[in-house]
């Protein structure tokens, strides 16, 4: 597709030799003499960069760019002026320029510049795009991101939705590990594909190679016709390796080599059967932990962790909490045909601090309880049967210190409680924490925690 440029000049010779020359390097070029002649063209074209005199007819060239990215935000502006200054360039720049160059025009240069700025055009274009997809991939499903720690995911997501790497999500029970993989297949390139997905924790080891993998008739007793595997079904589109830190030794090495070779046997068989499938991972388990201890290869574990996403637990993101609650009041009124409206004052407070130990899940479940349950318009406090001592400090909820707490107490009964939240795994608190785990085990060291763990 040709990159469509807007050049503004209202020196003739110069409009015709930029544009001219723009035309001659596949650019679909449209000139005007003044900022009036720009806004006409811009109302009835989209363009993708606009090369603008700085000093024009009527308007200055930065008037005429706040109204071109009225209806094109995105628009990549390249001012031109005989006029240049260090205060007019930044001013240039301040108003959302792409680059500033003085006149006379160097034409490669500026060539340059607008290989450049389409680049970022078509860079800015397809993030619209993919942000789309995203918010419509997440429209049904359970994930919110009002809290800045899933903003951020949302944007990782974003970013790598389009490329083939594999991603190992990490994350508690509950924190909708499979949410954010089926996000990033239907925000990828495989999305008219299949999306399998098996939890490697659920099947026995003896029949997990066989569900992964196929088999041929006679593998295995009971096997009597060939069984396809996870791998041929999800051909050309996604696999998704649900507590793949639960994967027997056996069968690792195997995965490790479908990975690196694109191909594979069936069990029983000698064929080589050729695969496209794009590979995700998820685990509430510290890999690291595992490979120190000799359950979990090395090597396995850097060809899955190409890419990396970290769910925190619901209780470190009150922020998701609320709406969490209302999207899912919202779908059971649609499924129990209720006019629910929403909680009350004091159910807030008590959901925002609670601890969550089951994360997302436990909220769903419980909200849809009380849906099912509940007379009322207004759910209310006994709707929600919260145990009670699970409130936590690390949601919005707050744990009462005595003023005359020292600090190091705060901080030494802050670490122990994510650590007992996170079953002792050190890497997994560091993350939530936001130190080092190494800095992790030395405040550990410093406060006598956990030792003989």
């Amino acid at each position: 597709m040709k990159l469509r440029v807007l050049v503004v000049d209202d020196e003739a010779a110069q409009r015709n030799l930029v544009g001219g020359f723009l035309k001659k390097q596949g650019y679909s070029v449209t000139t005007a003499g003044s900022a009036e002649e720009a806004v006409s063209a811009a109302a009835g074209k989209f363009f993708e960069i606009a090369v603008l005199d700085m000093k024009l007819p009527g308007k200055t060239g930065l008037e005429l760019l706040t109204d071109l990215k009225k209806t094109n935000p995105d628009i990549q502006a390249v001012f031109v002026t005989a006029f240049g200054t260090l205060e007019t360039a930044v001013e240039a720049m301040k108003a959302g320029a792409f680059d500033f160059l003085t006149k006379p025009v160097d034409l490669a240069h500026l060539l340059a510049i607008l290989n450049k700025a389409g680049e970022k055009h078509l860079l800015l274009d397809e993030n619209k795009y993919l942000r789309e997809k995203l918010e419509e991939s997440y429209r049904d499903s359970d994930i919110i991101a009002e809290s800045p720690a899933m903003k951020e995911i949302f944007s990782t997501v974003a970013r790598v939705a389009q490329s083939d790497s594999t991603v190992l999500i990490h994350g508690e029970s509950g924190t909708g590990k499979e949410l954010i993989a089926r996000a990033l297949h239907r925000a990828g390139r495989r999305c008219d594909k299949n999306f399998i997905a098996i939890n490697c924790a659920a099947v026995p080891e003896t029949l997990l190679e066989a569900e992964l993998f196929g088999a041929e008739r006679g593998a295995y007793t009971g096997a009597t016709t060939r069984r396809i595997g996870r791998f041929e079904l999800a051909d050309g589109g996604t696999l998704f390796l649900d507590e793949v830190g639960d994967m027997p030794a056996s069968i690792q090495a195997k995965l490790l080599r479908v990975l690196e070779l694109k191909s594979f046997e069936r069990l029983g068989g000698n064929e080589t059967v050729e695969t496209d499938v794009r590979v995700l991972a998820a685990t509430h388990q510290d890999l690291q932990r595992k490979i120190s201890e000799g359950s979990f290869r090395s090597d396995l574990y850097y060809r899955l962790n190409v890419i990396q996403i970290i769910l925190p637990p619901l209780r470190t993101r009150p922020e998701d909490i609320l709406p969490l609650v209302d999207k899912t009041i919202k779908r059971q009124n649609a499924k129990l045909n209720k006019n629910i409206t929403g909680i009350t004052a004091s159910t807030k407070d008590i959901l925002l601090g609670y601890a969550w130990p089951g994360n997302v899940r436990e909220l769903l479940n419980l909200v849809e309880r009380a849906c099912v349950l509940s007379r009322r318009d207004v759910l209310d406090v006994d709707d929600f049967p919260i145990p009670a001592g699970r409130e936590t400090g690390m949601s919005g909820a707050t744990v009462v210190q005595d003023i005359n707490t020292p600090l190091k107490t705060v901080e030494r009964n802050h670490i122990l409680r994510v650590l007992e939240a996170h079953d002792w795994q050190v890497q997994q608190s560091a993350d939530i924490l936001g130190v080092h785990r190494n800095t992790l085990r030395l405040k550990m060291k410093e406060y006598d925690i956990g030792l003989n763990k």
